[in-house]
């Protein structure tokens, strides 16, 4: 099985422009990213893909493996899309390029998940994390998904699902973490999918698939680190790399 990690960077992002190029520690949090991937020692190969000069020429003057984006793209998943369409490979893990935590132990379950599906039931796998904090549960910011009794995710949402309507029930929440983990077809089948009304509603693209019938299996990690969303995650980056 040969599985890549693809790492797509946008330099202007909506919240925080140019938020990749920032510094953290004395490197780039795309660099930084890049390199907490390629360090776990786990994908035939590891891309940036881009459709910044300025991250482009980051990356390579770095030592790294970068591609342009030959289209516009809406999202990460239609720039993954376009660049391994032509690639021989069977699963490609996307890490986000604002996760400069991102961490072994989480992408070895996602690599597991694939291994141990011989019968290919998955589509896609994904990370999530068990959180408590009630501002974190209602931030709009903080993805939030539901599941079924064997962890394939049933929706998505910024708000916070399921709505507590009876205090007395026990529900665990969970965040998504956006690193992602999918079988070539299913990225490609995607590409060729407009988006649909709650993608375009939810503003996550994660909900295409669920709305063409993907299943998306869900693995908990309890790796929480930072994901750069905005100034006030940077700061609390960069305290945390010290």
């Amino acid at each position: 099985m040969k599985i890549i990690s693809m790492i797509p960077a946008r330099y202007a992002a909506s919240r925080f422009p140019g938020k990749l190029m920032q510094d953290l520690g004395g490197k780039t949090v795309i660099t930084r990213t890049y390199e907490a991937t390629v360090a776990t020692n786990l994908f035939d190969d590891v891309i940036v893909v881009t459709d910044s000069n300025i991250i482009y020429d980051e990356i390579v003057s770095n030592g790294g493996k970068a591609m342009m984006s030959k289209k516009t793209h809406d999202c990460g998943s239609d720039r993954i899309a376009e660049a391994v369409e032509f690639l021989d490979i069977d699963v490609v893990i996307n890490v986000q390029g604002d996760e400069p935590f991102t961490d072994r132990e989480s992408l070895v379950k996602l690599i597991e998940v694939f291994k141990n599906d011989s019968s290919k039931d998955v589509d896609l796998a994904s990370l999530m994390v068990h959180i408590t904090d009630l501002d974190e549960i209602n931030n709009p910011n903080t993805v939030k998904v539901v599941l079924d009794q064997s962890n394939f995710a049933l929706y998505f949402s910024r708000s916070p699902i399921p709505y507590p309507r009876d205090k007395n029930v026990d529900v665990k929440y969970y965040k998504h973490k956006g690193v992602y983990a999918f079988r070539k077809e299913a990225i490609l089948d995607f590409y060729k999918l407009p988006m649909q009304s709650l993608e375009a509603s939810e503003k996550l693209e994660q909900l295409r698939y669920l709305e063409y019938g993907k299943r998306i299996k869900m693995v908990e990690t309890n790796v929480q680190g930072v994901e750069i969303d905005t100034p006030e995650d940077l700061e609390r980056a960069k305290k945390l790399w010290k």
